[in-house]
């Protein structure tokens, strides 16, 4: 995750990393004068396959509503639908994301934008710059391809063959660093796109060996795609959007690709012996599933009233010198309803959506929009968070909600399933007081049997690895889901930028509670407070016990938290 979180999970590395730093002065610094030619997304989709497609669907949907949107569940249709898009694309392809990871699910669905490039689509990708180091650094070799750009947001100075001697360059600018571009968007043609809380690579989509992440995304249709290419616009034509021309040189990325391919001679003398038939590991992780694109022309699109939720870019600031009067954080957050912005007084008492939107619009970021959301809860609010950290206004929305008679219950990862434990320090330490006021705590478990769902299964066999939480989704009161990339937490709301779709749909949510409720029931345990403290319920039917501790995690994690989680602030985790 972000630096912080990454502490987490090599506390070791880190403190190498620190010493060091002590010692060696911060030098390198990022290009100053960088040209970046303004581009825009395609002004109209008509005329292309893809946009007659979809007239298609709504007009044997019979729909009144432009927009559709597809639920994509698990990892299958979560690859299918973007391996779809890249091949449908006639005009352009936008790719926004905080991590493409260059591993053999990446591969495959980057030859493709490699094809669209090459058949003549104009391919721009905006990738945030925290993970751009070592083997994944080799994903900006797309610069270098005829019709591809390719920028970096929020970029690190320094060498890219380790992600710690740029974290050393950094340290004298930490709070940017900590600011990161979390939207994820996977557009084409202006017409069809896919946002949620995937990131590129083997564990968004069920391949990874070590784990997996249990995710969710929606492929959304007609007009709202338009909101969304106006959103990646303006983080593109950003002055924190560095071309990857001006970072890094072609040469420069052949040099890491050769240490890289290296690397395997030198570590086959240590490494146990395969047996004879054994496939090798980029194999076996390509067989969970067939890399197939999804049939478009059957996708069956609930057509709903949607509105987009978008950080502006100026949340993370531009680069000024330290103290001057520019130097304050920027925030902003746009909304818009399928082109229109609902800003008017007459607005609020116009459609469900319209006053939703226009409530969330009197917030200054996407997260402070969602509990702008919450204080208009009438009945129940069902939310999915992997990284759980209330702030004291969070807080304070739910304790109004609950005044009201709302039911809250909230999914989360466990400290054996969290990816990055540290994080589960700021929401451990909220975790009684939340219990206090009436809230619903769920923990997933770590090792899933397989729920068959986008919020319960992360699409790999039983055992073979453990299960992470990444998905971000609110269903409100049975009538409104929200599907994003935002967490409820400190990070998300004041440091991150984040993209969030509003949905009005009692189908959508409909099927988004049941596989919630489902997931809550048989994958999680559910947190309880009991006469000698906190108490684990074991989820249904799973054969296991109740626990008095952090169930699946080891004490010696439990010890390290404990002992270390008193020193990190909830805003970086």
């Amino acid at each position: 995750m972000f630096a912080f979180r990454a502490l987490g999970r090599s506390a070791r590395r880190w403190c190498v990393a620190v010493g060091i730093a002590l010692v060696l002065p911060a030098c390198a610094e990022l290009p100053k004068d960088v040209q970046r030619p303004v581009s825009t997304s395609l002004a109209s989709p008509a005329g292309t396959p893809l946009a007659a497609l979809v007239q298609q669907r709504r007009t044997a949907a019979g729909a009144r509503s432009e927009s559709g949107f597809l639920l994509l569940d698990g990892p299958p249709a979560a690859y299918g639908s973007r391996l779809a898009l890249a091949e449908g694309a006639q005009k352009t392809l936008d790719l926004q994301y905080y991590a493409i990871h260059a591993d053999a699910s990446t591969d495959r669905l980057l030859q493709a934008v490699r094809d669209a490039a090459q058949r003549g689509v104009r391919v721009r990708i905006l990738l945030d710059d925290f993970h751009s180091t070592g083997r994944n650094a080799l994903v900006m070799r797309l610069a270098f391809v005829p019709s591809i750009e390719m920028r970096m947001f929020n970029p690190l100075a320094g060498a890219r063959g380790s992600s710690l001697g740029r974290l050393f360059n950094a340290l004298d600018d930490a709070s940017r660093i900590q600011q990161r571009m979390h939207n994820k968007l996977f557009i084409a043609d202006n017409v069809l796109g896919v946002t949620g809380g995937r990131n590129l690579g083997d564990a968004y989509f069920g391949n990874g060996e070590a784990g997996n992440f249990v995710d969710l995304d929606v492929l959304a249709a007609g007009p709202v795609v338009q909101d969304l290419s106006r959103s990646f616009d303006a983080y593109w034509n950003n002055e924190r959007a560095y071309p990857v021309q001006s970072l890094v040189t072609r040469e420069e990325l052949e040099a890491i690709r050769n240490e890289i391919r290296a690397e395997p001679k030198a570590q086959e003398k240590d490494s146990e012996p395969r047996p004879p038939n054994a496939a090798p590991a980029t194999e076996r992780r390509a067989r969970a599933w067939d890399e197939k694109p999804m049939d478009l022309t059957s996708a069956t699109f609930v057509w709903a009233p949607a509105a987009v939720l978008v950080d502006k870019p100026a949340k993370i600031p531009a680069d000024v010198p330290r103290g001057s009067p520019g130097n304050e954080k920027a925030p902003g957050l746009v909304v818009t309803q399928q082109g229109r912005r609902p800003s008017s007084a007459a607005a609020r008492g116009g459609s469900s959506l319209t006053a939703a939107a226009d409530t969330a619009a009197d917030g200054e970021t996407v997260v402070e929009g969602l509990l702008q959301l919450i204080g208009q809860a009438k009945s129940e609010l069902l939310i999915i968070s992997p990284y759980f950290v209330p702030g004291q206004d969070m807080k304070q929305a739910f304790a109004a909600a609950l005044a009201r008679g709302v039911r809250i219950r909230v999914l989360t990862n466990s400290l054996a399933s969290n990816d990055a434990p540290v994080a589960h320090v700021g929401y451990a330490r909220h975790r009684e007081e939340l219990l206090s006021m009436g809230v619903g705590l769920y923990e997933m478990r770590s090792e899933q049997a397989g729920l068959g769902s986008a919020f319960g299964s992360a699409g790999s066999e039983p055992g073979e690895s453990r299960s992470m939480l990444h998905s971000k989704a609110l269903v409100m009161d049975g009538r409104l889901l929200v599907v994003g990339s935002m967490n409820l937490d400190l990070r998300s709301q004041l440091q991150n930028t984040e993209i969030a779709l509003l949905i009005r749909s009692d189908e959508l949510c409909r099927v988004a509670s049941g596989q919630i409720e489902i997931a809550m029931r048989d994958g999680a345990w559910h947190v309880e407070r009991g006469d000698n403290g906190l108490v684990w319920r074991a989820p249904q039917n799973s054969g296991l016990k109740d626990s008095a501790t952090e169930p699946d995690a080891s004490v010696g994690l439990r010890l390290l938290l404990k002992l270390f989680g008193p020193f990190a602030p909830d805003r970086l985790l």
